[in-house]
């Protein structure tokens, strides 16, 4: 079941029978919590403001795969909320709720608001190259967040018109009408997250937004 615009006085309610189960991702998993963000006060206040945002969302339950990876707080989008209409998310897997609602008011604010101002077109759907994975940062020790499914890879925006957007084909476009709405989506996504790394960055993010929250020193190339 999936929660759309829920309300506070609402949410207690409807815990109980919203609850779902993830797809397995990859590794086996241990032993988990169903849906556990329900039980803090952040959890649930995350998951009601998701539901206010009208985004379609299943909360699931909590799992440790092991050598530090895990699933917890998280969720399954899916879809988001545009100006008109549902924006539809491909690729996706298990997301935080922060994660959700950042990503949730980028689409709307961000994304969809630029494609209509800049390219004459609304968006309908953000294709990912996906979010959980157990896997170290590129060349080092540590952890990347994709390893607490708290990142996500954006690789292309689909417009209402079929255009498609791509980070790999566009990011360098001739075009500079599409420059200037991949910039913007860049920005916009720098204000709502932490971490956000572009081709810019690296040739390991020629062909994807990286993007990632919190953090107490903010990055964004």
């Amino acid at each position: 079941m999936e929660w759309r615009a829920i309300t506070i006085v609402g949410l207690t309610a409807l815990l109980a029978g919203c609850i779902g189960s993830p797809e397995p991702p990859r590794g086996k998993p241990g032993r988990g919590t169903a849906a556990a963000i329900t039980q803090t006060p952040q959890g649930r206040a995350c998951l009601a403001s998701l539901g206010q945002a009208r985004a379609s969302f299943t909360p699931l339950a909590d799992q440790y795969y092991g050598a530090g990876c895990s699933t917890l707080g998280s969720v399954r989008l899916a879809a988001l909320q545009g100006d008109d209409g549902r924006l539809d998310i491909a690729n996706l897997g298990p997301v935080t709720c922060p994660v959700a609602a950042a990503l949730q008011g980028w689409a709307r604010f961000g994304v969809d608001r630029a494609a209509r101002q800049i390219l004459g077109s609304p968006l309908v759907r953000i294709e990912t190259m996906g979010s959980y994975s157990c896997r170290n940062v590129a060349g080092t020790n540590r952890l990347s967040a994709h390893a607490t499914a708290n990142a996500v890879d954006v690789a292309a925006f689909r417009l209402a018109d079929g255009r498609r957007i791509a980070i790999a084909a566009d990011w360098n476009a001739s075009s500079p009408q599409i420059r200037a709405f991949l910039r913007t989506v860049r920005d916009s996504a720098c204000k709502r997250f932490g971490t956000v790394l572009t081709p810019d960055y690296n040739a390991a993010h020629r062909d994807h937004l990286h993007l990632e929250p919190g953090g107490l020193k903010p990055f964004c190339r």
